[in-house]
């Protein structure tokens, strides 16, 4: 399903790449399973993006989804967190990229969106659209917090629910999302940061670790190889929690 590879490459870091790659890109679009009226948008996303500086567009990705968690491009991020289960999850993740013969950068955890996609890309029509069946909860979740910010990315998410044939209940999950506090401005951020650090200190003091706090991220990706299990998305378990994570 080639549109995945597209997708991924709308939802991924922006570069001067895309102008060498509009008209291949806009091609596979039109060529998608896809409805004429979200082609159209896509195509759009696309010209949009290339009327505007390079610089102006990477300003925006980078307070879309660099600034706070809830717009974050990782899977599991949004259903885990930072407990073990994300980690076990992730190990599960990469083995069944390896298995079909994909090998990703060290810089790059399996549970980025874009990433996913290349893989679900691989694995024909069928299997492609169980996989984003699996993760639609979070696909609608984003969805809705992008349209709340009034952000042209949200037809990318929007074209990943039509392409998995989607029953999530989107106006429930944006009744949800009216509610939230937006995590991105400064007093959050302040805040997220104090309990990093707080939490930070009593794993110090247990565990008697000398890291440093932005060193964290990194010593979780590196000690990834445990005994995992596969997390369904869709169970009512992964839901309720989902949905407890979203509502906080």
């Amino acid at each position: 399903m080639q549109i995945l590879r597209v997708i991924s490459r709308l939802l991924d870091y922006p570069d001067e790449s895309l102008v060498d790659d509009e008209a291949a890109m806009c091609n596979i679009i039109w060529q998608s399973p896809l409805y004429e009226l979200t082609q159209e948008r896509l195509q759009q996303f696309i010209w949009k993006q290339l009327d505007r500086d390079l610089l102006d567009v990477q300003s925006e990705y980078d307070g879309l989804f660099e600034r706070g968690r809830s717009l974050g491009l990782w899977l599991f991020e949004h259903v885990h967190g930072e407990s073990r289960d994300r980690g076990q999850a992730m190990v599960d993740l990469l083995n069944q990229y390896r298995e079909a013969g994909l090998e990703i950068s060290q810089q790059e955890l399996p549970d980025y969106i874009p990433l996913f996609l290349e893989f679900l890309a691989t694995q024909g029509e069928i299997n492609a659209r169980e996989g984003l069946r699996e993760v639609e909860h979070i696909l609608g979740l984003l969805q809705a917090r992008l349209e709340k910010r009034d952000s042209h990315y949200a037809i990318l998410m929007t074209a990943l629910l039509e392409l998995a044939h989607s029953k999530v209940d989107l106006v429930e999950v944006k009744q949800r999302v009216a509610s939230e506090e937006r995590d991105d401005t400064q007093k959050a951020l302040d805040r997220a940061w104090e309990e990093e650090e707080i939490n930070f200190m009593g794993q110090q003091s247990s565990c008697g670790t000398g890291h440093k706090p932005g060193e964290t991220q990194n010593v979780k990706a590196a000690n990834l190889e445990v005994p995992v299990h596969w997390v369904d998305f869709n169970s009512k378990a992964s839901q309720e929690k989902l949905a407890k994570r979203t509502s906080k």
